[in-house]
């Protein structure tokens, strides 16, 4: 049996004035991804914690939260507190990223890491338990609408080797560039969860875009 396959689509890619309208359109979705930047990790600033309470007080699907952040073992709970199901931070920020996982496993959000393009994964390989999620990189973190980065499948397929070797139930995340034309090869490279911007709320019916990119997955997963 194939495994799920979930479509998160990109709140960077909404109207940010229309915010409620927006994610109305996006009601088919598994989660909505929020990315909160802080113009220090990345070079953008995006929102925090109160437009992600309001986002959270609006949204008809769940949250999932991509920290690109500095210092997230400091704010990251507060995002878990809000109520969103997941929050993912980046290990490249993170001091302690096994203890964060698991504060934020405490309150009641999944745990999710995410690694930039260049972060090795062999990283994580041996703390994979640690986390709900993994989210590869396919874009250098912090504007939408960038090109996908093929480069990106190996290591990612490494990832989903290895926590099929220990039979973890992660999920394996791709954000950056994810449409029609790269999900396969995401899928192909074992990733179930994937974020996709303008690819959704840039196309005319988001719902019949989301279940698009669903099946495309669906046909290219092991």
């Amino acid at each position: 049996m194939a495994p799920d396959v979930r479509i998160n689509p990109s709140i960077l890619a909404a109207d940010f004035v229309n915010m409620q309208a927006e994610l109305a359109r996006i009601a088919t979705a598994d989660f909505v991804h929020v990315d909160v930047m802080d113009n220090h990790f990345v070079p953008n600033l995006t929102f925090g914690p109160q437009m992600v309470e309001r986002i959270q007080a609006t949204s008809p699907v769940p949250l999932d939260v991509h920290l690109m952040i500095d210092d997230p073992d400091r704010w990251a709970p507060g995002y878990a507190e809000i109520g969103a199901a997941s929050v993912t931070f980046h290990l490249e920020a993170a001091n302690e990223p096994v203890a964060l996982a698991r504060r934020l496993r405490a309150i009641g959000a999944r745990a999710g890491v995410a690694v930039k393009p260049m972060t090795p994964v062999e990283q994580l390989f041996d703390i994979i338990d640690d986390f709900d999620q993994i989210l590869v990189m396919t874009v250098e973190p912090g504007f939408g609408g960038q090109s996908f980065m093929p480069e990106t499948m190996p290591k990612l397929r490494r990832l989903h080797d290895e926590a099929r070797r220990r039979g973890s139930q992660v999920w394996l995340q791709v954000d950056g560039g994810i449409a029609a034309s790269t999900i396969a090869q995401a899928a192909e490279s074992g990733a179930d969860t994937f974020v996709a911007g303008s690819a959704v709320f840039g196309a005319s019916d988001p719902a019949q875009a989301i279940a698009a990119l669903r099946a495309d997955a669906s046909a290219h997963m092991h």
